[in-house]
């Protein structure tokens, strides 16, 4: 007869399963699963950079990395510290000014996938990177869109990326900057596609199209709906049935610590 598991057993086994991997790292690799082979990704610095450079080494080979310093099928050896890192031009396939690559790539339709993130963000997918309080006497005034806006309204997929608290998950967000489903937000009929995926360090969230509203479709191990709601700024519809989202095989979690940040600028150990 098999010996019984008892639950003190079942929970050491999951703290072990969660001490292989951090948060910042399974952020990163649910959103390279997210990613099609032979996509044309608009993609940033950081853990954007990352999550398109893991799926390529893994299951996205053909896929095409775009940066907005003008530079279109990049394939960089080390981990890029900035946008105008020299590494992004060695190897790419074309490389262009910054008005020509929004124009005739993005607003061309020829982009799949954008990657988004910002300091706020609330129900309906709208982005704040412009003010935290009011736009005429800020508390803190943020870089601003960039190519935000334009990425949120022509990329014809759009992914967020971004460490999950109260702060960042709020109600109503200060300022729209890119636009989400909610056309009300911002006053303009139709705005925005809205975005398709949010990953962050608690979970994965899709959104239901027809309300245009942000809801659960995984947590991620360990992370409970309580836990969810904590940090985020509105009530979020409860799921019928919590999916888990699936820990980092070790493949994954090699080439991102040998591979793409080993000195651990954008994943650091224990975040």
């Amino acid at each position: 007869m098999s010996p019984i598991v008892g639950s003190d057993a079942i929970r050491s086994a999951a703290n072990e399963e969660k001490s292989r991997y951090t948060r910042s790292e399974l952020m990163v690799v649910a959103a390279a699963r997210a990613l099609r082979d032979r996509e044309v990704v608009f993609v940033g610095i950081g853990l954007p950079n990352l999550a398109c450079n893991l799926a390529k080494r893994l299951h996205a080979p053909g896929l095409e990395l775009v940066y907005e310093s003008g530079v279109f099928g990049a394939a960089p050896e080390r981990q890029a510290l900035s946008i105008g890192d020299p590494c992004l031009v060695s190897g790419a396939a074309a490389v262009c000014s910054l008005p020509e690559l929004f124009l005739l790539y993005l607003q061309g339709g020829r982009i799949d996938v954008g990657f988004l993130g910002g300091a706020q963000i609330d129900r309906h997918g709208n982005l704040n990177t412009t003010v935290i309080g009011s736009y005429d006497r800020p508390k803190v005034r943020l870089p601003g869109s960039g190519g935000a806006a334009d990425i949120a309204a022509m990329a014809s997929r759009v992914f967020i990326i971004g460490r999950q608290s109260p702060r960042s998950f709020v109600a109503k967000v200060d300022f729209v900057t890119s636009p989400g489903y909610a056309a009300g937000a911002c006053q303009l009929e139709g705005a925005g596609r809205g975005p398709e995926l949010v990953m962050t360090d608690l979970g994965v969230y899709g959104f239901d199209r027809a309300l245009g509203t942000m809801a659960v479709r995984s947590l991620h191990p360990g992370v409970t709906f309580e836990e969810v709601q904590a940090n985020t700024g509105w009530s979020l519809p409860s799921p019928e049935v919590l999916e888990t989202t699936a820990p980092p095989t070790d493949e994954e979690l090699r080439l991102l610590r040998e591979e793409l940040d080993p000195k651990g600028y954008y994943l650091r150990a224990g975040v």
